[in-house]
């Protein structure tokens, strides 16, 4: 009795130890429902990657083909969003520049200016850069005071070459005038 007694007052005078001991079970429990949780979804992902099939049963097999077309569905429909916010946004950068580009010929009209210059068309001459620009800054005064600017090419220049007994007017393969080279901004 007295053994009881004694085991008794420890547990009551020092209630610290007592929760320890309890904490430490807790969290020995949770460890080993956070174990096998984790060891859930790794069998569960490798069953969704192909692997470890076998041991599966047919309502198992059925669930997983259900799991990987709605989620194939998902995908899809997120990758649709995705592509229509894209053209949205591009179809309203299409607009915004349509529009500045119409203040700007409204601009230039009124400021009287109808003469167009084009930029120096660097492909084609088979002259380096330096040299065309060399050229072309004496030719044009306009342009001797200005940096050559960088010009951007769309598409590709096709060359023809006159082989024999070819005739001397070189093929059009354009459509109604289009050109598959963009020969710089209009200034």
């Amino acid at each position: 009795m007295t053994a009881t007694l004694e085991k008794y007052q420890r547990c009551n005078l020092n209630p610290m130890a007592n929760s320890i001991g309890t904490e430490t079970q807790n969290w020995c429990q949770e460890v080993s429902l956070l174990n096998a949780k984790y060891e859930s979804l790794q069998r569960t992902q490798r069953h969704l990657l192909g692997e470890d099939l076998g041991p599966l049963s047919l309502k198992e097999l059925q669930s997983l083909e259900k799991q990987l077309e709605g989620a194939l569905g998902q995908t899809r429909h997120r990758k649709s969003q995705v592509m229509v916010e894209q053209m949205e946004e591009l179809r309203r950068k299409e607009r915004h520049l349509g529009d500045v580009n119409k203040q700007l010929k409204i601009k230039q009209e009124s400021s009287g200016v109808h003469e167009y210059r084009g930029l120096p068309c660097p492909w084609g001459t088979g002259l380096p850069m330096h040299q065309q620009h060399a050229q072309s800054s004496h030719s044009n005064p306009m342009l001797s005071d200005h940096e050559p600017a960088p010009l951007l090419q769309i598409g590709y220049e096709q060359q023809y070459v006159q082989g024999e007994g070819s005739s001397d007017i070189p093929p059009n393969n354009n459509i109604a005038g289009e050109s598959n080279v963009t020969y710089g901004w209009v200034l």
